[in-house]
């Protein structure tokens, strides 16, 4: 049985606005061999999957500085404090798209990246949207929403469109729950 790393000292690093790392002065319970460990603490995230009543899936293209490329995504983003993951995923929608969602359903959660992040991945499917007005991007977006057939999405990530890991984890989660709905 794998046992939990004692924690000796943990100390903060630094402050990056929408995340933070923290230091962590370990030990290996296996071993006994000392590690300096760090984590970074972010806010949870959500994406949501949100389709309209014609069955089309509604995509965003954005910069994304850290590929500096632009990236076709489901709309999602930092969920706020004392806000719940559902209310994030009709927020991020309609700021970031313009449209509504008539249903909002939760489709599972991951952690992103256990090893060095603390935070956890949310995805909700969105179903009866429909457009409302136009986006609210924030000072650090520039996105362009485009609709695309739910057929189109295995050809998107196959052929690479779609290459954002987050996403084709919420793609995957939305195909298991299309399948398990009949």
């Amino acid at each position: 049985m794998i046992k939990p790393w004692h924690i000796v000292s943990s100390e903060p690093v630094v402050n990056c606005r929408i995340f933070r790392v923290r230091k962590d002065a370990v030990v290996n319970p296996r071993n006994g061999s000392p590690h300096d460990m760090f984590v970074i603490e972010n806010p949870g995230f959500m994406n949501v999957v949100p389709i309209t009543d014609d069955n089309r899936l509604i995509l965003i293209e954005q910069w994304r500085h850290g590929t500096r490329q632009t990236h076709l995504e489901t709309p999602g983003g930092l969920i706020d404090e004392g806000e719940t993951p559902a209310d994030c995923a009709r927020r991020e929608l309609l700021e970031e798209t313009g449209y509504e969602a008539g249903k909002v359903e939760r489709l599972g959660t991951v952690y992103p990246n256990p090893a060095i992040q603390n935070n956890q991945q949310h995805f909700f499917l969105a179903t009866g949207c429909r457009k409302i007005g136009e986006p609210q991007f924030d000072h650090a977006e520039d996105i362009v929403v485009r609709l695309v057939p739910v057929a189109d999405i295995p050809t998107l990530v196959r052929n690479g469109a779609i290459n954002h890991a987050l996403v084709i984890a919420g793609l995957h989660l939305y195909s298991l729950s299309a399948s398990s709905r009949g």
